[in-house]
């Protein structure tokens, strides 16, 4: 650019200094406007004028070249340029967070300065500073020196060579040799001890003042790394210490400074790999034993070469960071070294497992890679993999599996082999108990089974194992004439948890083959008496049953993979600390993946959407749940039956059957609730078996996202059913007989909308005439007589339009009427749906005889 005559110059600072400008002005162009402090009618005006401005390497280059005609302004700014390089030239540069400065300034270049800022004419400082009221000029010295910074930080910050540090490895010492890489070809280095001998086509690859760059470089470099401080003709001897640091972070701290690390090739592809690992027994036994303690190792290797005991012996001694092993260097810093040297507690079997399928056990606080034995991973391929030949349905069963529950059976079999545990947290509905029941029968031989549940499902087992297994002997150990004596190898206990807190001390004698724990969520606190006791019980085998292992923390899987699998997940503690914090605080996924890959042999999982399930699954699903009496409804029961049968013996005709429905509606009642007996308001907690049988069971499925609704015969317990659950705070709705029908359709909708869900429905109000698919899961709180009406109300949600599958449960107090008559209408729906014509009319043409043996408690 050729300045015109007249032209004036001044500078504008900015922040980076090499994103300040030159203005040029007063030679009639330039298109860009700037305020001016210039002197118009005999005084100072602050003036807008047209200006060209230029960058700071533009005009370096611009004034550097103007001609002894140029303005005053041009030629002192030429002066503060010119000493400005020199400054840079001479290495005096230095970092001012993330830009550069000239600097530090001797004292000639001090004087320099103030020389400099003396001679700019009044021109070259009409620029005033921004943000003020008041006029304010920048100082004279402020001016020069921001030139300074913008050529330094220019310069710094548009290198056309960078420096290169290569790592030369000797038997007897290292060095480091400078080199430097052209910016224009990569592909182009020249150690530095050549570069005054290279061809000048060579050197101009590298720029100008490659000298200076290169001592700025230096400089830098030599912040983060002091060695660089002591190269001499282009190479700095380097201690072994020093090499190691280079390693461990001067390496990285250089590259950051802009200064490249290179090393041998060979070094990094001999790198070692260092991984955990444990020694097991040639002689093992083919199942895992989780309490054995096995002795940690480490196992080194290079490459895909493991290196012998000696060379690792010879590794951990080494006094310098660098090896020589098997022809190649090898590192050994500070760090492995320590890891080698320190003694190792063992592992039991359990970790060494967790650690194998996790991929990495935690060693003094940081993870390390872990591979396991060739011993140990058979076992775990078989853990992880289907077992090789499906287990087929074992003698003595009774009943079809269906083709999930056979899987689900070679699991459990597989599992209980291997000498570890499970939780089949299948769905509910899917048929646990009959996979169980198939499980005992597997394994009958082994020892005698314990199952253990809550007191209301010990009578479901029993007329499950009567059903299924009818040939295995079941002793119910409950009650106060409950005895262990003479157990037999295949005997299956059945036992509640109250029980085992109660008799723990004969159930802990007994050398179980196998213990369930049904509706293992009961026992998730792990601090809870009934948990410790469960976990002092000694068995061969465990098998936790639940729909809902996980309820609320991770702490719940914990607990019950705890009992099943001891040692599996460590201590309380270091689950917490490994996974359930950072999972449930911070989502981790990277944990979540490894508590996934950890608990996944150990835990079977099927839902009914599954798709390999959905197909073998009949539309609908029906179960009867049997549930005790309370102390308070069997002495209400006992009192009722009494009074009444009397009075029957004693009728005849329209009377007596008036009073067999009078008797048959106060047992159901009670059944239900004492409080619709009596027709008394008060609390409903505690007082009715079947009440919370109903608890539970609706828990689960609102946990899981359903929706359900609840049938009942009488509006007075959907009344007392509502109520209860709103104090629970759960949304609710009731349809009865009284609701308009403007407000049923709302019902409806708002049920469909998936807006409630909990539906409650008397049995004649809400049996016909409603679409209600939103539901899969129906609850016959009480029976009604014929089963055609039940069938009616279940088909408001099993029914066109419903794609998902449907659970039907139907709660039944055992030993009480409603037992015997679900006996007698089971029997009948084998022969026809509708064979007992309608209501409990057929119940009233019973005999005494038959009519006492109907409602009497055993």
């Amino acid at each position: 650019m050729e300045l015109a005559p007249g032209t004036q110059a001044l500078f504008v600072p900015s922040d980076p200094p090499r994103d300040g400008v030159l203005a040029l002005w007063g030679h009639g162009g330039g298109d860009t406007p700037i305020d001016l402090v210039l002197p118009r009618e005999q005084a100072y005006r602050r003036t807008q004028v047209a200006a060209s401005v230029l960058p700071v390497a533009e005009a370096v280059r611009v004034l550097l070249a103007a001609g002894e005609h140029a303005s005053a302004t041009i030629s002192a700014w030429a002066e503060v340029v010119a000493a400005g390089l020199s400054l840079v030239a001479r290495g005096r540069i230095e970092p001012d967070g993330a830009s550069w400065r000239a600097g530090p300034l001797e004292v000639d270049d001090a004087l320099r300065l103030t020389e400099l800022a003396g001679a700019l004419p009044p021109e070259a400082l009409a620029l005033p500073l921004s943000g003020l009221k008041r006029v304010r000029l920048h100082s004279p010295e402020s001016l020069v020196r921001a030139v300074w910074d913008a050529i330094a930080d220019l310069l710094a910050e548009n290198e056309s060579v960078r420096l290169v540090l290569r790592v030369d490895l000797g038997d007897e010492c290292f060095a480091g040799v400078l080199a430097v890489r052209s910016a224009s070809d990569p592909g182009l280095v020249l150690d530095v001890a050549d570069l005054a001998d290279a061809p000048e086509v060579v050197r101009a690859q590298f720029g100008e003042h490659v000298q200076v760059r290169l001592a700025l470089a230096l400089r830098r470099g030599a912040v983060v790394w002091p060695p660089l401080a002591r190269a001499v003709g282009g190479v700095v001897e380097l201690a072994d210490h020093e090499v190691a640091e280079l390693l461990r972070g001067g390496g990285s701290r250089l590259s950051a400074a802009g200064i490249e690390v290179l090393w041998p090739k060979d070094l990094f592809d001999g790198l070692p790999r260092v991984r955990a690992s444990v020694r097991v027994p040639s002689d093992s036994p083919p199942q895992l034993t989780l309490s054995r303690m096995l002795a940690f190792r480490w196992q080194v290797s290079i490459g895909n070469e493991e290196l012998t005991d000696d060379e690792v012996a010879a590794l951990a001694e080494a006094k310098r960071p660098l090896v020589r092993l098997r022809g190649q260097w090898v590192r050994a810093d500070s760090l492995l070294l320590a890891r080698l040297r320190a003694a190792r507690s063992p592992m039991s079997e359990a970790e060494a497992v967790a650690a194998a399928l996790a991929g990495s056990v935690e060693v003094d606080g940081e993870e390390c890679e872990f591979v396991p034995p060739s011993v140990l991973t058979g076992l775990l391929t078989r853990l992880r993999e289907a077992p090789e030949a499906e287990v087929g349905p074992p003698p003595g069963l009774h009943g079809k599996l269906r083709p999930y529950q056979l899987r689900g059976l070679a699991w459990l079999a597989r599992m209980t082999e291997l000498g570890v545990g499970g939780c089949l947290a299948d769905d509910m509905g899917l048929g646990k108990t009959i996979q169980l029941i198939a499980l005992h029968l597997h394994r009958r031989g082994d020892g005698p089974t314990l199952v253990l549940c809550p007191a209301s499902l010990l009578g479901n087992w029993e007329r499950e194992f009567a059903r299924f297994a009818p040939s295995v002997p079941v002793r119910r150990f409950h009650g106060g004439r409950r005895s262990l004596g003479g157990l037999a190898e295949d005997e299956v206990v059945l036992a509640t948890y109250g029980v085992l807190l109660r008799d723990r001390q004969a159930l802990a004698t007994v050398d179980w083959g196998l213990i369930a724990a049904d509706e293992a969520q009961q026992v998730k606190n792990a601090l809870s008496k009934t948990a410790r006791e469960l976990r002092r019980l000694p068995s061969s085998a465990r098998v936790a049953l639940t729909g809902t292992p996980m309820e609320n923390r991770l702490a719940d899987l914990w607990s019950i993979l705890d009992w099943t699998t001891p040692g599996l997940l460590g201590n309380a503690e270091q689950f917490r600390q490994r996974y359930a914090r950072p999972i449930e605080r911070h989502a981790d996924q990277s944990r979540t993946d490894q508590l996934a890959a950890l608990v996944r042999p150990f835990l079977l999982r099927r839902r009914k959407t599954d798709p390999d399930i959905a197909p073998e699954l009949p539309a609908k699903t029906e179960s009867d749940l049997f549930v005790p009496l309370t102390r308070e409804q069997v002495t209400l029961y006992e009192a009722v039956v009494r009074e009444n049968l009397a009075a029957i013996q004693q009728s005849t005709g329209i009377t007596r059957r008036a009073q067999v429905l009078k008797l048959l509606t106060e047992l159901k009642q009670i059944c239900n609730h004492p409080a619709q007996y009596l027709k008394e308001p008060g609390a409903l907690d505690g007082r009715s078996g079947k009440l919370a049988a109903f608890d539970e069971l609706l828990t689960v499925m609102l946990e899981a996202g359903e929706q359900v609704l609840v049938f009942s015969q009488y509006v007075a317990m959907c009344r007392l059913l509502e109520g209860w659950l709103r104090e629970r705070g759960l949304p609710v709705q009731l349809l009865s007989g009284s609701v308009p029908v403007g407000e049923r359709d709302r019902m409806v909708r708002r049920f469909q909308a998936g807006e409630v869900p909990v539906f409650l429905l008397s049995l004649k109000a809400g049996g016909v005439g409603l679409n209600l698919t939103r539901a899969t899961q129906v609850i016959h709180y009480d029976r009604w007589w014929n089963p055609a009406v039940e069938d009616q109300a279940t088909d408001r949600a099993h029914r066109i339009g419903q794609d998902r599958p449907v659970q039907v449960h139907r709660l039944i107090t055992e030993g009480t009427v409603e037992e015997r008559v679900a006996t007698l209408l089971a029997r009948k729906r084998a022969l026809t749906d509708s064979i007992l014509g309608t209501g409990e009319d057929w119940l009233t043409s019973l005999t005494d005889a038959e009519l006492a043996a109907l409602v009497h408690l055993p």
